[in-house]
């Protein structure tokens, strides 16, 4: 990243909460100069300010790259102090939630280069996958700058349609909660059965991030390493036979949660 354009005309990070501290720091590893990175933030951290980065500073005019990571709701506040940085070379990638490209559009300049970004909360430890889309005017070096930007907190996929967006935010998006809630009600679960409950949330929380790790690692699917578990009449069997029911089981619930997810996602985005 030190020969990029990024690191010769500067990137403005708008908003440095957890989600913009861990792609800083992910930035600064990597070798990008703090010289080149502006940080607008009203209440940055006592981390950040030992970054070297220039903090709240006058911008330049023409940096490579604006990365917003506000609040949605201090979306329309803040953009119009970058809107002079609009239709030109400067690239726009945004990870608030729920903004489309359009809004963005409207905001900083029809003719601007947009990239949409939906990361998920795991990123605030580089173990996020984030998912990227841009406008007609993003061409393939400004969604490469995006992903290799990106990708210092996970990994990242590019869609073809910004409609996908929804679906994203319904899968890794929102899935996080999902997964937090599983491991909730599976210390519970075990807690109901005899287990002390300190004792069952740290078996709970290593199941889950164990099978993760293992799915992530493995060769094989998630359905082949369910197999390679499920011994015919064991315990997982007698499990899985409620987990997998057709009805009231994991397939049906999982289903109608994304649904909703999704659905919630578009009424977020139609304002």
């Amino acid at each position: 990243m030190q020969d990029s354009r990024i690191a010769r005309d500067g990137l403005v990070l708008l908003g440095c909460g957890k989600m913009g501290s861990a792609m800083l720091a992910g930035w600064l590893a990597q070798g990008l100069p703090a010289s080149s990175v502006w940080v607008q933030d009203p209440k940055p951290s006592e981390w950040l300010a030992t970054t070297g980065v220039r903090l709240n500073e006058e911008l330049p005019t023409a940096p490579a790259v604006v990365l917003i990571a506000v609040k949605p709701q201090m979306m329309a506040e803040a953009l119009p102090t970058l809107a002079a940085m609009g239709n030109a070379t400067t690239v726009f990638i945004s990870v608030a939630a729920g903004i489309t490209l359009a809004r963005l559009a409207e905001i900083v300049g029809t003719r601007t280069p947009i990239v949409r970004a939906m990361p998920n909360t795991p990123a605030a430890i580089s173990q996020g996958i984030t998912a990227i889309v841009g406008n007609a005017h993003a061409d393939a070096a400004a969604l490469d700058e995006a992903q290799a930007l990106l990708a210092a907190v996970g990994e990242v996929v590019r869609l073809t349609d910004e409609a996908q967006m929804d679906a994203v935010t319904g899968v890794s998006g929102s899935g996080p909660a999902y997964v937090f809630h599983m491991i909730e009600t599976l210390a519970a679960a075990g807690a109901a059965q005899g287990l002390a409950p300190e004792l069952a949330m740290q078996l709970a929380k290593a199941t889950v991030a164990g099978a993760g790790a293992l799915a992530q690692a493995a060769e094989e699917d998630p359905a082949q390493l369910r197999i390679n578990v499920t011994s015919p009449n064991g315990t997982t069997q007698a499990a899985l036979e409620v987990l997998m029911d057709a009805e009231q089981g994991f397939p049906a619930l999982l289903k109608r949660a994304v649904a909703a997810a999704t659905h919630r996602s578009k009424e977020l985005a139609d304002g």
